[in-house]
């Protein structure tokens, strides 16, 4: 499969090419705004394509801001489609269940869907999505939703404010990706795009409670799959900050004790293991599975980077100096062991692990040194 996407540096765009990396295909050609804005270089760049994924749009700004974002890149999409020598197979775009609400982001939706309707006679099957508010990992505070707002706000150690109180439909976004992608639904994304219905109000308190028992160094309750995500959506912003979380180690003269995992509720699944000198274990990630990595004796590095960036986070850890280190989903991550000796660690993980639906995708941390993880993809 051959796919091109516009929008893919936003949220939905990078979810949709995390998605695309975890089932294994080939590396989508990536339509920038400057390429989008000249239909006869974009025509060049999406022919021969089976799947062709708009994303690109605005969701904020002036009234005049927003209708042009919205309609002129879709104008300019389908003027490249009429030009195309061979237009894609299939023209899928991310629409707004907002489309046609008299508001300027509802009707420009709603035109853009029209241009690519209109566009369609040169021969590709056309798939109009309507997306309602999305939630998940990384999302931009103040734009994206009010899930990432209320997140940031938390995880900066401030209470979420409430002004409206409105009934909410969230879908993870990974839900969301698949249904455009158009894959069937799978062990950790749903395309039927299942919804949380939620107010506003129960929503703030849910998301203070997440951060409440994290920042005190217990897991919430993770009885089922929106549960998980929330939890991993709130965690997203308060890596690589927040991390490590140091243990308390309680000795006297039997020995020590320390206690590494407290969880409210749901699945879990505990293991350790021993690795040698200079050996890597992991280089890989999870979409959904929450991960604790704590070093039991020896030392060690943890290594992550966010799947589709370059910079890499780097935590030195040991068994001297007990401290947990939480894997964020959709970053690759490895453990090192840079002693002399064995190196022995304990992994928590929210959930059994299922050899036929691991939740584990082959991905190299890579060489960076760097302590940073606001690069551009």
């Amino acid at each position: 499969m051959k796919v091109a996407l516009t929008g893919a540096g936003g949220f939905l765009g990078w979810h949709v090419r995390v998605l695309l990396r975890a089932v294994g295909w080939p590396v989508p050609t990536v339509l920038t705004q400057a390429e989008l804005a000249v239909p006869a270089v974009a025509a060049d760049r999406i022919a021969g394509a089976d799947l062709l994924l708009h994303l690109a749009g605005v969701n904020r700004g002036s009234p005049a801001d927003v209708v042009a974002g919205n309609v002129n890149s879709a104008k300019s999409l389908a003027d490249a489609l009429r030009r195309c020598p061979a237009p894609p197979k299939r023209v899928v775009f991310a629409n707004s269940v907002q489309a046609g609400n008299a508001t300027p982001y509802g009707e420009s939706k709603a035109a853009a869907a029209g241009a690519l309707a209109a566009a369609s006679g040169v021969g590709y099957d056309f798939d109009d999505v309507p997306l309602p508010n999305l939630y998940g990992e990384h999302g931009r505070p103040f734009y994206n939703s009010v899930v990432a707002t209320f997140c940031r706000i938390l995880a900066d150690g401030g209470r979420p404010e409430v002004r409206v109180d409105n009934e909410l439909a969230l879908v993870h976004v990974q839900d969301a990706a698949a249904r455009l992608i158009g894959l069937p639904s799978g062990h950790t994304w749903d395309s039927t795009m299942p919804a949380l219905r939620i107010d506003v109000p129960r929503l703030a308190e849910w998301l203070t409670d997440l951060a409440t028992f994290y920042r005190s160094g217990e897991f919430p309750a993770l009885s089922d799959r929106h549960a998980v995500r929330m939890f991993n959506t709130y965690r997203s912003h308060c890596f690589p900050a927040d991390m490590p979380l140091p243990l308390t180690d309680r000795s006297d003269n039997r020995g020590s004790l320390t206690e590494v995992v407290r969880a409210r509720g749901g699945g879990g699944q505990t293991f350790v293991s021993t690795t040698r000198p200079g050996v890597s274990r992991g280089n890989h990630f999870h979409l959904a599975k929450v991960e604790r990595f704590a070093v039991v004796r020896g030392t060690a590095e943890i290594r992550l980077r966010r799947v589709g960036y370059r910079d890499v986070v780097s935590f030195p850890v040991s068994g001297v100096s007990p401290v947990v280190v939480d894997m964020p989903t959709m970053w690759a991550h490895e453990i090192i062991n840079t002693g002399t000796d064995d190196l022995l660690t304990l992994f928590w993980t929210n959930e059994l692990f299922d050899p036929t639906h691991p939740d584990t995708y082959p991905e190299s941390v890579g060489n960076s040194a760097a302590q940073t993880t606001g690069v551009a993809p």
